[in-house]
């Protein structure tokens, strides 16, 4: 059944590129990486997993497969597609020439621009009105290493239309994102993008697996399921992804209030600076559901999947992920100045089955 309204009257926002691949990240970030993942951090994540003690019945067996797109060359066969490809496909010209990201609401919505949605993802909004009227609003920042974008060939060369994150597991592999982005078969995660930049700082990895469940959607009880983990395939060197990153460690959301830190990439049509955007905001229940939300502009379409952080190490750049922008509406009040309020499904065993049958892989 679908959910009542969730927005309290008078709330604060209304209602809805490259050398080959990532095989070469900048050696500091990598000996803080090491210092960062000690035993006690390892000890953590292995608690995390024991709570996972059932898998997922509805998570998807294989990565899900899309039709082969002809006509762009160098684009490889999805079954062999890898970090190497990936980066060969996705140079700083073809980042640049990508079509326009889509808005992310389910079924489409108007965008700023007033074009057509029709990428699945947290809806597009209106322009925000000047900061002065918006008591807290997400700044542009560098980024972090284990938080980038979701690249896809498939269907279009689009632009980035979603944000996801590395999550530490045992292979060091993994990526955590909205379950409503949909990767695609032949996909690519690029960590810390740098909009224009010539090589992208962390490289660029290939998408292999994706894991979410079925029956996940952006209303009723199915919102509760919008999240979903990607396994990345390694460098051309070898090195894995969260080696050269580093990686958030999967926590169960300690309850509906939590003062946490969410870092996003809304796409260009939303945000013509290209850059990653943060905000520092505290957590509370959404009335009505079993998910949470947090309140602070800046954060359009192209934001889903971008976690939300505890105990974040500056140095690092890594904490403790506790939950992701999804959800309900996939993520987000409809109508306009929706970039706001952001929503996150609430992390409990659920996610923790799901990424126990991740890491199996």
């Amino acid at each position: 059944m679908a959910r009542p309204s969730t927005e309290p009257t008078g709330s604060a926002a209304p209602t809805d590129r490259t050398e080959p691949t990532g095989s070469a990240g900048p050696a500091d970030p990598a000996r803080r990486v090491r210092r960062r993942w000690s035993h006690a951090a390892t000890a953590a994540l292995g608690m995390v997993v024991c709570l996972a003690t059932a898998p997922p019945g509805h998570a998807a067996e294989n990565a899900r497969r899309a039709a082969p797109v002809a006509g762009r060359p160098g684009l490889a066969p999805a079954a062999s597609w890898t970090s190497r490809d990936a980066a060969a496909y996705w140079t700083s010209e073809r980042m640049a020439a990508a079509a326009p990201g889509r808005d992310d609401t389910p079924g489409g919505s108007a965008s700023a621009s007033g074009a057509t949605a029709a990428q699945p993802g947290k809806p597009a909004a209106e322009p925000a009105k000047p900061a002065a009227q918006v008591p807290n609003t997400a700044q542009h920042f560098d980024g972090v290493p284990s938080v980038g974008v979701l690249f896809s060939v498939d269907g279009d060369a689009r632009t980035h239309h979603c944000t996801a994150s590395v999550v530490h597991s045992p292979h060091r592999n993994l990526i955590l994102t909205a379950g409503h982005c949909n990767p695609g078969t032949r996909a690519a995660f690029v960590p810390q993008y740098r909009s224009g930049a010539t090589t992208q700082p962390y490289g660029v990895w290939a998408i292999d697996e994706s894991f979410a469940y079925d029956d996940r959607g952006t209303t009723g009880d199915k919102a509760d399921l919008d999240f979903a983990f990607a396994t990345v395939a390694p460098a051309e060197d070898g090195r894995s992804l969260e080696e050269v990153t580093g990686g958030n460690l999967l926590t169960p959301t300690p309850g509906y209030t939590n003062d946490v830190t969410v870092i996003g990439y809304p796409n260009v049509r939303n945000d013509p600076a290209d850059r990653a955007v943060r905000c520092s905001a505290r957590t509370a229940r959404l009335t009505g559901t079993r998910e949470l939300r947090m309140d602070c502009g800046g954060f359009y379409g192209g934001t889903s999947g971008s976690p939300w952080l505890t105990d974040l190490d500056d140095e690092t750049g890594t904490g403790r992920v506790i939950g992701v922008i999804g959800g309900l509406n996939g993520g987000g009040p409809k109508g306009p100045h929706n970039d706001r309020t952001s929503y996150s499904p609430y992390f409990g065993g659920k996610i923790l089955s799901l990424y126990s049958r991740a890491v199996r892989s």
